[in-house]
């Protein structure tokens, strides 16, 4: 499982011209499910995501997490970083976990996220052709693996 998490002032998503997920300071992230993921894979990145320490303190060290300002969270499903790009010039996107898995493990994110004590979480709709909006604040984007994740 990848997840993409950018520290954003807001964030909304739209889908058909509708907003159907939007938040103030906290996290988008972009989830991808691959084959073979399962929600261990999930649990993994249910540990950390919350827990990173990357808004400022008072100090204007990258010392709080998510949960310590109360911080809100968008999670918009992403296939497509399960891209491969190892050969030629078109992604291949063999990797992604077929749709009925893929969403089973985005909806188990998503509810683990609140049951964690996540203040705030929205989403997208899976599958949907959406337009995300967001305002980076730092900018600060992290990468995570759930594969590279102990």
């Amino acid at each position: 499982m990848k997840a993409v998490i950018q520290r954003v002032i807001s964030s909304a998503v739209k889908v058909n011209g509708k907003t159907v997920g939007e938040i103030g300071r906290g996290f988008m992230i972009l989830l991808g499910v691959v084959q073979g993921d399962i929600k261990a894979d999930a649990d993994k990145l249910i540990k950390k995501i919350p827990h990173l320490r990357i808004f400022e303190d008072e100090n204007g060290k990258m010392n709080l997490s998510c949960l310590d300002t109360g911080g809100e969270v968008l999670v918009i499903s992403q296939f497509t970083l399960c891209a491969d790009c190892s050969h030629g010039r078109r992604p291949s996107f063999i990797q992604s976990a077929p749709p009925e898995e893929a969403n089973a493990l985005y909806e188990y994110f998503v509810e683990e996220l609140k049951r964690g004590g996540v203040s705030k979480v929205e989403t997208g709709k899976f599958g949907a052709d959406m337009k995300v909006s967001l305002i980076n604040d730092g900018p600060v984007t992290i990468l995570l693996d759930s594969a590279e994740l102990k």
